[in-house]
């Protein structure tokens, strides 16, 4: 009934060739196409040329195929007079695809921030009445190079800075455009989505990546002001929680002394399956930090940092006078380069498969934003030798009261009794099981342990 027909300077613009009631050849121009995805259009011409001639109800493959084309070309079917026009025939702008996208989608708040500079950035080069089907692949690319270009910006005083884009910022707008625009290809809104083919590149940054040492942890720590300051840092670098989210929502009952654990509730992967929680160790270093909270915590209070429900506190302005004052310098990402830090500490010390579930993220995700290169395994596997020195001592805020002092001494010294205690119990246990005499009298340690795998 029909025939694919091809034209254009490089024969690469297909047309399909039909004759009507009255035997005048017509045809539809598709453009520019494979020759699988022309016969695939003739294919469903074909079903609605079939309808019309026969009077008949349209067969399923034609009215998905009409379902399927873009405004322009349904139109040129229209006006052949093979179909009804759409009932929407309203042209959908940008700017209410962008309104519909950000009103339907359900992120947390930091997420939703995201999206809005990426949907302003498209709002800015497009304009809001921009018809998203005249949005082509070629405009997907040049709002891609256009996004990257340095730019000049007015500062308060007059003065003018050139600025660019990260290439892990681009990568996030890259993202969200995609994501965009599938979402108007899913409401049936476009045919296809311009932004697909582009690719958006990793989102980390190594440039932003930096190694907090410990020296400088523990000057830092002995700059602060307070012990709810010592804690935010200390669970940062030392437990790698997410600031604030994750230690805000930080209970005493999350503290398992006993064990050497906290229970960590995790905003940012909630709405993953069992990812709301996870448990994470309690490292040496942070302990007597949480222990000095504890005890000067009020009755009845819960929060371990009851600072941080206040919403309105400026964190990063805080902690960069802190760093300051210890002499220190900032670096770039404040929180999130602690928590990289304590990830890059833990995969040198123990399984990737558990650090990642210690820190909530998987060990993809890890390699890619949070673990960094350390000059220590470099000097290791280059033999260099370096001289020991004394790790200063644990640097502490001056006391209050004595009542403090006495509580903090009273706790030390029953800690040293159970210790001693369980250490002697241990002995006995070992002497018991393990200490046998040679030939000449004396007790040796066998190779055995609890179970032993070969006689002495």
């Amino acid at each position: 009934m029909a025939s694919i027909g091809w034209e254009g300077k490089d024969g690469d613009l297909a047309k399909l060739k039909f004759r009507d009631a009255a035997g005048k050849q017509k045809g539809l121009r598709v453009g520019k196409c494979s020759k699988a995805a022309a016969r695939t259009a003739l294919a469903g011409f074909e079903r609605v040329l079939e309808s019309y001639r026969l009077g008949c109800t349209l067969h399923p493959d034609g009215v998905a195929w009409l379902a399927g084309l873009d405004s322009r070309v349904y139109a040129r079917v229209v006006a052949l007079g093979l179909c009804q026009p759409r009932a929407d025939t309203a042209v959908v702008s940008l700017g209410k695809l962008l309104e519909q996208f950000d009103s339907t989608a359900v992120v947390k708040a930091g997420t939703r921030t995201t999206y809005a500079q990426a949907l302003d950035m498209l709002r800015e080069y497009f304009g809001e009445r921009k018809p998203i089907d005249t949005i082509t692949p070629a405009d997907a690319d040049t709002w891609r190079k256009a996004i990257g270009e340095p730019v000049k910006v007015k500062n308060a005083d007059g003065t003018e800075t050139t600025k660019q884009l990260a290439p892990a910022t681009i990568a996030k707008r890259v993202r969200v455009a995609k994501s965009v625009f599938a979402k108007a290809v899913r409401w049936g809104w476009i045919a296809s989505n311009p932004f697909a083919h582009l690719r958006a590149g990793s989102q980390s940054n190594p440039d932003r990546a930096h190694y907090v040492d410990p020296k400088a942890i523990r000057a830092i720590l002995a700059a602060c002001p307070d012990y709810e300051w010592r804690a935010i840092i200390g669970l940062s670098r030392y437990a790698g929680l997410r600031c604030p989210s994750e230690i805000v929502a930080l209970r005493w009952g999350d503290v398992n002394w006993e064990r050497g654990r906290l229970n960590v509730r995790s905003p940012k992967t909630a709405g993953h399956e069992g990812h709301a929680v996870r448990v994470v160790p309690i490292a040496p270093e942070l302990r007597p930090i949480l222990q000095d909270l504890f005890d000067r915590a009020e009755i009845g209070v819960e929060a371990v940092v009851p600072r941080l429900r206040d919403g309105s506190i400026n964190l990063r302005t805080q902690f960069e006078r802190i760093i300051a004052k210890a002499g220190e310098k900032s670096w770039p990402r404040l929180f999130h380069n602690m928590r990289a830090s304590c990830a890059t500490e833990w995969a040198a010390k123990y399984p990737a498969r558990d650090v990642a579930a210690w820190l909530g993220h998987s060990p993809l995700i890890a390699a890619q934003h949070y673990l960094q290169a350390q000059d220590v395994y470099m000097d290791l596997a280059a033999a260099i030798e370096k001289p020991a020195t004394k790790p200063a001592p644990h640097a502490r805020p001056s006391d209050t009261t004595r009542d403090h002092d006495e509580n903090r001494r009273d706790h030390r010294e029953s800690e040293k009794s159970l210790n001693t205690s369980e250490l002697v119990e241990c002995g006995r246990v070992c002497d018991r099981g393990q200490k046998q005499k040679t030939s000449a009298g004396a007790e040796v340690m066998t190779p055995m342990g609890f179970e032993p795998m070969y006689p002495p």
